[in-house]
């Protein structure tokens, strides 16, 4: 690692104090290296780049919305290559909340999460992404080897 030194302005500086606190970095190195990588990966989303990622998609809907749920399952199995698995939760009689994790190109991940958050019946929506190797061949890229047994 190799130490640097900038300058901020005061109003900055200020800011990026606030952003510390609010946020619980230990340090301005932690933020600011943070602040950093943040602004690089939307450089490169802005720029089209197909950088590769994982991403957390959550999503809050409406279950009882016309055909929404067949429409959600729709578009992730439209997607297969992109989602890896889905937590699913009962927030009250009307609202379900997902959370979906993701990885593949950045570009068709956004594409993905944007066609979800504005699905009639979605009331809210947020996706997560952070930059990542793309996947191993198969299914996963745990590192470890093991076969499966399709009986």
């Amino acid at each position: 690692m190799e130490r640097i030194t900038i300058t901020l302005d005061d109003d900055l500086l200020d800011e990026v104090d606030r952003m510390i606190t609010t946020h619980g970095y230990q340090n301005r190195s932690e933020a600011i290296r943070d602040f950093v990588r943040a602004g690089i990966q939307q450089s490169r989303r802005d720029a089209g780049r197909s950088e590769n990622c994982v991403a957390a998609l959550v999503y809050v809907y409406d279950h009882a919305a016309r055909e929404l749920s067949k429409r959600l399952v729709e578009s992730f199995h439209g997607h297969h290559d992109l989602s890896l698995a889905t937590l699913h939760v009962h927030l009250d009689d009307d609202m379900c909340m997902e959370v979906t994790a993701l990885r593949g190109p950045t570009a068709d991940v956004q594409h993905l999460a944007e066609h979800v958050i504005a699905e009639r019946g979605v009331r809210y929506g947020r996706v997560v992404m952070i930059p990542a190797k793309p996947a191993a061949k198969g299914h996963g890229s745990h590192g470890h080897g093991h076969s499966h047994s399709h009986d």
